[in-house]
């Protein structure tokens, strides 16, 4: 047999693609595919254009306020629409704002992660579901009895934990307390990461249970402790999946209003230590004032709710970005 005349033959040609795979290849043509895919579409151009109409309403009664007020809105430390001319700016309620939120996340994230990878690679079964039950059911309690539970039963119950870090801590600033009521950022920060705790929990828990087991079998069969197994497999894969739930409750913690409202007692100034009472967040601001505000003051409070929304959004674009360097570590490409 003639070994170069077998190896040039041709092969035998590709079968034509029928129509059926002519249509799939050119993408949803049943109509309960096109409705689906008009439906999907259509929830995403609506949300866009609720977002953008959000962001033309807060920025249209905005311009009206700033422009008639007497003071510089982001660096003053007033807040007075009644005046003639008004003078108010966000600087206290921008720092209350960002500091508490920045406690909540020290306090809750760590405590949160912690609880999750107990409940998945430590406690056993009869244990670890009803405990995420519990938990799941404090992610669901209203704002208002968080409040009222830190009024009547969080705010009396600091005073030691004040004198003890005025004691071994007052030598900071930071922590240092002339005596008052235990109504401060601190307060207010601890119970916002109560608050964000369950969220954070049940994100990270879900997170850390889709990590692989086949990595964390071989992981042990190469001699590993379950605590080496967690740091160089869990964690890591689960990494962005806690960014995301980190910010879910940062989301909360920054737009927190009746607990908040509840618990702090609001001053125009900035406090340098986290102890003694004063200061304020936007939501508690708004909450507290539009009630009885002029039609001026609530143009002043919309254009700080306006500033809370930018804040907000920049901290999710921020999530997104850490989120996207760090592909390597998604459930998608594990």
């Amino acid at each position: 047999m003639d070994i170069s005349t077998k190896n040039t033959e041709a092969p035998p040609p590709a079968p034509h693609p029928t129509a059926e795979q002519k249509r799939a290849a050119r993408g949803a043509t049943r109509p309960g595919d096109r409705v689906f895919l008009g439906l999907s579409r259509g929830s995403g151009i609506l949300l866009l254009v609720i977002m953008a109409a959000i962001a033309v309403f807060l920025t249209y009664r905005a311009s009206i306020a700033i422009g008639k007020d007497e003071a510089n809105f982001f660096t003053a430390f007033e807040w007075n629409t009644s005046l003639l001319p008004p003078k108010f700016g966000i600087a206290v309620l921008a720092f209350g704002t960002v500091v508490s939120s920045i406690i909540a996340m020290v306090i809750a994230v760590p405590v949160a992660v912690a609880i999750a990878l107990f409940l998945t690679h430590y406690a056993p079964r009869r244990l670890s579901g009803p405990i995420a039950y519990v938990i799941d059911l404090l992610a669901a309690v209203p704002s208002i009895v968080y409040g009222l539970w830190g009024a009547l039963v969080l705010v009396p119950n600091m005073t030691g934990l004040f004198g003890w870090l005025d004691e071994y801590f007052g030598w900071t600033g930071i922590f240092s307390w002339q005596g008052g009521a235990p109504r401060s950022m601190l307060t207010v920060g601890i119970l916002l990461a109560i608050m964000i705790l369950p969220i954070i929990t049940n994100v990270s828990r879900e997170v850390f249970r889709q990590a692989p087991q086949m990595i964390e079998e071989a992981a042990l069969a190469l001699g590993a402790t379950r605590w080496e197994v967690i740091r160089m497999a869990v964690i890591p894969f689960g990494r962005s999946g806690v960014i995301s739930a980190s910010m879910l409750g940062l989301g909360r913690a920054l737009g927190e209003t009746m607990a908040v409202a509840t618990v702090l007692s609001p001053t125009f100034d900035i406090q340098a230590s986290l102890l003694d009472p004063g200061g304020g967040t936007f939501a508690q601001n708004i909450a507290s004032k539009f009630s009885e505000a002029s039609e001026l003051g609530r143009d002043a409070l919309i254009a700080s709710g306006l500033v809370l929304f930018v804040i907000t959004l920049l901290v999710n674009g921020a999530a997104r970005m850490i989120i996207a360097r760090r592909k390597e570590y998604s459930g998608a490409n594990a």
